[in-house]
């Protein structure tokens, strides 16, 4: 599904008054209760970047606290 940002003209953030980057700090795309995924058209740096992200758990403080 895709859809076009209001704010976007031909690649200019009216908005921000910048060149549109879409998850850069105080795009619209930022605010609200879900979580956007940005590629940057390469699988191995988004891939990277997903994975940075991903969350540790302690399972020994879990455990102690059950």
């Amino acid at each position: 599904m895709g859809w076009t940002c209001q704010h976007d003209v031909k690649g200019f953030c009216k908005l921000l008054n910048i060149t549109c980057l879409p998850g850069t700090k105080g795009c619209i795309l930022n605010k609200g209760q879900h979580e956007y995924i940005f590629t940057t058209g390469s699988y191995e740096k988004d891939k990277k970047a997903q994975d940075s992200k991903k969350e540790e758990i302690d399972f020994a403080a879990l455990a102690r606290s059950n």
